[in-house]
């Protein structure tokens, strides 16, 4: 693998300097089609930022030093885990990578989900262990269909580094495998319908109800970049050909990720919240069922 290569997929694209400035893009985005869906102006681009800002300056309440250490750290954890995964997206023609780094990529797009769960119950707030319980169920939920659909297209690809997986996989196994992985977003970044772990009308924000302050705006900030993360792995896998040119993967990346940003802040904001039990039942039913498919035809035509 080359060094130099991978840090500048770390630092630069689609890594850090990237993935700060797309990170509150598209929360704005979410923000501003949510608001003009119900007929309202919505807030300026800036806002994300300008509430991180605002946050950061905030006092925080005194903490026991393990509570301080834990609280603080779940955060970084979550938002560094999504940095390194977001270096390992398979955005230019010939890179390199390394074998089994999607084995990787996968793990890395699940620590978020689990800081969550123990941000939750370290909140020792009830809000925050009851949301803590619904991401532990809904995580499972969805992380069956997505290790399947990444499965299938492994198995297609004959190999389990990423930009074999891009690049190969048969266009009877791409597509319900994508589409599969595109279905698990919407609970993956906890947005209606499946918005069930912050129901700010059932349980104010879930695991982050006694968040505030420094601690609330890195758990914004690793929001974001899940975000970023998850509509770019999506747009690598649905947009295959590399043109060798880098400017020209940069643009399609990029403008894939917002297209299918926008595609889930419409649908957010034209659906209602479903039920932890109508939640399980799509995913088991079309999630997993669209990903053992893609499974099912990768061995067939094998």
């Amino acid at each position: 693998m080359n060094i130099g290569r991978a840090l500048v997929g770390l630092l630069v694209f689609p890594g850090l300097l990237y993935a700060l400035p797309a990170a509150w893009l598209m929360l704005w985005i979410e923000r501003k089609a949510r608001a003009r869906m119900q007929g309202r102006i919505g807030p300026p681009f800036y806002q994300p930022f300008f509430d991180f800002v605002k946050l950061m300056a905030k006092r925080t309440v005194p903490l026991p030093l393990f509570d301080a250490v834990l609280t603080a750290g779940l955060p970084i954890l979550a938002g560094s885990s999504l940095l390194v995964a977001l270096g390992l997206l398979p955005v230019f023609a010939g890179q390199g990578g390394f074998a089994g780094d999607a084995v990787l990529l996968v793990a890395l797009l699940e620590v978020p989900a689990l800081m969550a769960v123990l941000a939750g119950f370290a909140s020792r707030s009830i809000f925050g262990q009851l949301g803590s319980a619904r991401e532990a169920v809904l995580s499972i939920v969805s992380s069956l269909p997505f290790i399947a659909a990444v499965l299938a297209l492994a198995v297609s690809a004959h190999s389990l580094r990423l930009v074999d997986i891009a690049a190969r996989p048969a266009a009877a196994v791409r597509w319900p495998a994508v589409l599969a992985i595109v279905l698990c977003l919407p609970l993956k970044l906890r947005i209606n319908p499946f918005s069930l772990v912050n129901a700010e009308q059932e349980i104010y924000s879930g695991p982050l109800t006694e968040y505030a302050g420094p601690r609330l705006a890195l758990w914004d900030l690793a929001h974001g970049l899940e975000w970023v993360a998850l509509t770019g792995l999506a747009a690598c896998l649905v947009l295959p050909l590399r043109s060798g040119r880098p400017a020209r993967d940069v643009a399609l990346t990029i403008a894939g990720s917002l297209g299918l940003v926008v595609l889930l802040a419409v649908t957010a904001s034209g659906t209602a919240r479903l039920k932890v039990r109508q939640a399980g039942g799509f995913y088991w039913s079309w999630g997993l069922g669209l990903a053992a498919a893609a499974l099912v035809l990768a061995i067939i035509l094998k």
